[in-house]
This record gives C-alpha cells, structure tokens and sequence, in this order.
C-alpha cells in the first residue's frame, strides 16, 4: 500500500467510527481506572474519546495525542471532549511534560507504528513519562497467520439486507506488515478505509519494553483478567518501569 501515511485512517473513518464500534467492555474502563488511581492518564491515539471520556468521567486528568485532525473534532464535539488536552502528531513521541499513573494504547492502535524502530522509540517515550509507580497498558491481538491463504485474505465482517461489510487485506510476513482496506458496499456507493499494521508477537512486544527500561508486570486474555494462555486471541499487557 503505497503513500499511507499515520493520519489516513482516522481521516476516513471519523465519521463512522462511532457508529461501526459503539460498544466498549466497562470491564476497560475498571482496570484503567485502577491503575489510574484518581490520577492521570494518557491515550495514545485518543481517537473519538470513546475510552477517555467515560475515564474523565471517574474523576481522572486525561491527555491524548492523536494523528487524525477528524477524529479529534469529534471529540471535542462531545461533552467534556474540548477539556482534553490533545497533541496531533504521532504518538512515537510524548510531548507533555507530565508524568502519569498509568499510559494506555487499545484496540490494537500499537500497531499503527508501521515500523520496530517507530514501536521502539514509543514504548521509550512511554517509560520516560511514567510516575515511579506507572503502569503502561497495551490491548492488542495475538497473531495468526494462520487466516491467509497466499498472503492475504477477504472476510466479511457484517452482512445487512442494505449493505456488506468486508476486510480485505495482504500480509508481508517479512516484516509483519498487514495492509488492509475496510469496504463498505451500500446502495449509496462503496466507501474504502485504509488500514496498514505492523503486528508485534507477545514476546518481541516484551523485549521492547524491557529495552525501554520496563518489565511485564501481568498478562491477561481480556479485560476479564482472565490468565493468557496459547489459545488466547489477543492480550492485555500492563507494563512497569523496571
């Protein structure tokens, strides 16, 4: 996929967002209130708000960083959103002098640093802005290559009587690259998201961290807290400094 820059993603599917993924796991919003501990907090890739602002809601300082001009417009179009202090730019860097409680990427957003170097240079800017005491709390999923066929891949995710839903998407296996394009077929046309990730295994993700200066503290199959174990999908891991 050529010329796909950091931002595309969130440019193109701002205004769907929202309504593609209007469920949220309360089960997130207790863990990362726990670990926040009335503090504060950062996103990385704050997005639309979805997880800050019911965060902000318990009482906990939120700051975001973000790439996507138009998903940061629907935050600060939302109740509470424009008191969020929110860096545009990529969260490879951390430009807030504050130090927080606990620093969180979920749904996978880690893997929109498309390079080792970039994931590398985020989770250094994490461990420099954590408090003694901070956790950094990733959600991502586990791989599995296992679901392409010659390197790529079609899925349908929603099928409605008005409309189709589908993930097309190639894998470069030599650098863990998956590019991606989000279809939605309707009667009023097609619309394409972009999409392209560099997928980390568990354990390379902890050898980035310990890089960084942290160690795994926990490891869990879900927000459940539910231990990890081979047949797991995807992993929720809390880092600490080390």
């Amino acid at each position: 996929m050529k010329n796909f820059q950091e931002e595309i993603y969130g440019e193109k599917i701002a205004d769907i967002y929202d309504a593609w993924y209007a469920t949220i796991d309360p089960r997130m919003i207790h863990v990362l209130t726990r670990y926040a501990q009335g503090g504060k907090a950062l996103e990385l890739g704050i997005g639309t708000g979805r997880v800050a602002l019911p965060l902000q809601k318990c009482g906990i300082a939120l700051f975001g960083i973000d790439a996507s001009p138009a998903m940061v417009a629907k935050l600060n179009a939302k109740a509470g959103g424009e008191t969020i202090p929110v860096h545009m730019g990529s969260f490879t860097e951390i430009p807030f002098e504050e130090k927080f409680d606990v620093i969180y990427v979920v749904f996978n957003t880690i893997f929109a640093l498309i390079s080792q170097e970039e994931q590398t240079r985020c989770f250094q800017a994490v461990a420099d802005h954590l408090k003694p005491n901070g956790v950094f709390v990733v959600e991502a999923f586990v791989p599995d290559l296992g679901r392409f066929s010659g390197g790529q891949t079609v899925r349908a995710v929603e099928l409605e009587s008005q409309g189709v839903r589908l993930d097309v998407s190639m894998l470069d296996i030599a650098n863990q690259v998956i590019s991606s394009q989000h279809v939605s077929i309707t009667e009023d046309g097609i619309k394409l998201i972009p999409v392209k990730i560099r997928y980390i295994w568990p354990a390379e993700m902890d050898l980035i961290a310990r890089l960084a200066g942290m160690r795994l503290a926990k490891r869990w199959s879900g927000w459940d807290e539910a231990p990890f174990n081979s047949s797991s999908g995807k992993h929720i891991s809390i880092y600490e400094l080390s």
